[in-house]
């Protein structure tokens, strides 16, 4: 398995594992139809809730983005905030459903009350992150009813596929695979 593919398959599981847990998306509220705010962005840095509201934790996901990267609107709705917070610039947008995404740092392209639609532009990645993540990201918080919930659920999972043991499979680049069988989870770089 490839640097790429592995990354892919630890976001895919973090999404799951809300799943799992007995929090699926519909039952948080998140929006099932979310795009990355980066379009760049591989996760660098998955969602790791605190214990408690006020402990140590990872209130979203970190996206790698380079400083000028595009930011995008990862569903429709509001600008309500477009500003600085301590030590960089931050964007929110209420989503339909009162879901709010924060996103940072980020230079605004848009002012508070703004409309954007998913995927409009909301700004570019600054350097004022680099103390967060090395190499420059963009941070995607999400919280639905005042509680972070984890970004990654709202794009959705692939559906999941019994294969039958020795399976071909191709990968993005046509390389071919024999699966050993069992619950596969659908990937769109995978045909079968």
């Amino acid at each position: 398995m490839g640097p790429r593919r592995l990354r892919r398959a630890v976001a895919l599981a973090g999404a799951v594992a809300v799943a799992v847990a007995g929090t699926t998306v519909a039952a948080v509220g998140v929006p099932a139809a979310f795009v990355l705010p980066a379009r760049t962005g591989e996760v660098t840095r998955l969602f790791d809730p605190p214990e408690l509201p006020w402990a140590r934790g990872h209130r979203g996901v970190d996206l790698t983005a380079g400083v000028g990267a595009r930011v995008v609107a990862p569903a429709a709705g509001e600008v309500v905030f477009a500003g600085r917070v301590v030590d960089r610039q931050v964007i929110t947008v209420r989503h339909a459903d009162g879901a709010l995404s924060s996103l940072e740092p980020v230079a605004a392209t848009v002012a508070l009350g703004d409309l954007v639609p998913r995927g409009g532009e909301l700004g570019t990645v600054t350097a004022e992150g680099a103390a967060h993540c090395s190499g420059g990201c963009l941070h995607w918080g999400l919280r639905v009813a005042g509680t972070y919930v984890d970004p990654l659920a709202g794009l959705g999972t692939p559906p999941v596929v019994l294969l039958p043991s020795g399976a071909l499979l191709l990968d993005d680049d046509g390389a071919q695979a024999r699966h050993g069988g069992g619950v596969h989870l659908g990937d769109a770089g995978l045909r079968h």
